[in-house]
């Protein structure tokens, strides 16, 4: 199996199933000497952990990060920090209906026409209990930064949506609701949906809402490497994203050129940014912003047709612990990953000027 290492330079592996002993990860290319914050590492595993509020998944995890190596007295050495996080409450029983039948929308089936086997215990390697690993290398790679922040927000729950625009909402609400939604008017709408949805044993998508201050003008290459397409790569590889688009995105695409530029001031800033800070696949020094679309669950508590390893027409239902709605977990994955891409750009810049 491939594809389990993202970043240049920042470069993370990650290891590990859903119902394994542990997942866990190599960062390799971290600077030596970076003071480790571990409370704000477990911070961010706190957010990801499941069993949190009434409408996440309720397996209860402890998410406690182990590092082995590359940390020496509280700092980076500059050698590849290996960490894991053990898994300590699994029910695997709850998924033995499905070991010859497949999920409809899940990756049951390409898995096991791909590899020939698969571990249908969770999902094995396509459980969300992955991105535990890009939760912690995100964590490091917010410590790298230097005066950047990044805030991810939900924003919508199916049909519901904040109508404001980021900048009239206040981050520092963003963790005072279960949602994780920064206006408590539509966060208490968004709970109530997914309650709701919850008791009919369904599941709901949603987007999540990524804005980042203080990136400095020059981050980003301008061919293959943009910074909106490693943005868009990095968001795309977590589970259940079906959509990413930044600045003006498809909107943009209704509008004029008169309408659309974002015209300068004398400082090089502009009174617009509808480009979402990049342009020409480059950081402008203004905030960068996008938004993440999350389909619904695949595993839903109704009876439903599949068709199991011999092709025939059967029966299944969810069991098990799910999320009726993935986007509040999702919150910190979002940064996490935007936070690697960063990272990985600012130290491929700072090694042009060595």
């Amino acid at each position: 199996m491939a594809g389990n290492s993202f970043g240049t330079l920042f470069n993370l592996t990650t290891f590990g199933e859903s119902h394994g002993p542990a997942v866990g990860g190599v960062i390799d290319g971290c600077p030596s000497g970076l003071e480790v914050n571990f409370n704000a590492i477990q911070h961010e595993l706190n957010r990801r952990r499941p069993g949190q509020s009434a409408i996440v998944t309720q397996r209860k995890e402890p998410d406690e990060v182990q590092f082995l190596s590359g940390i020496f007295e509280g700092k980076t050495t500059g050698a590849p920090i290996g960490f894991m996080v053990q898994n300590t409450n699994q029910k695997s029983g709850d998924y033995d209906h499905i070991k010859d039948a497949y999920r409809p929308s899940h990756a049951d089936y390409t898995y096991d026409k791909k590899y020939g086997f698969r571990d249908y215990r969770g999902g094995g390697r396509s459980s969300a209990r992955e991105t535990i690993s890009r939760v912690v290398a995100g964590a490091i790679a917010k410590q790298i930064l230097p005066g950047i922040t990044i805030n991810a927000f939900v924003s919508s729950v199916g049909d519901i949506f904040i109508d404001k625009p980021y900048q009239a909402l206040d981050f520092s609400l963003i963790e005072s609701n279960d949602v994780r939604c920064p206006d408590s008017t539509t966060a208490e709408k968004m709970e109530a949906y997914i309650k709701e949805i919850r008791k009919q044993g369904d599941t709901v998508g949603g987007t999540v809402t990524c804005v980042i201050k203080g990136v400095p003008v020059g981050l980003g290459e301008p061919a293959f490497d943009k910074l909106h397409a490693e943005l868009g790569k990095a968001m795309l590889s977590i589970n259940a994203v079906k959509g990413f688009e930044y600045g003006s995105g498809f909107c943009g695409a209704k509008m004029k050129g008169s309408e659309h530029n974002d015209l300068f001031n004398t400082d090089g800033t502009t009174k617009s940014n509808l480009s979402g800070g990049i342009q020409g696949g480059i950081s402008n020094g203004m905030d960068i912003y996008f938004r993440v679309a999350f389909k619904p669950v695949a595993t839903i508590m109704q009876e439903q047709e599949t068709i199991d390893k011999q092709g025939n027409i059967v029966k299944m239902q969810g069991r098990g612990r799910h999320d009726p709605c993935v986007v509040p977990r999702a919150v910190p994955i979002v940064e996490a990953m935007a936070a690697i891409v960063l990272a990985d750009f600012y130290l491929i810049n700072k090694s042009y000027t060595k």
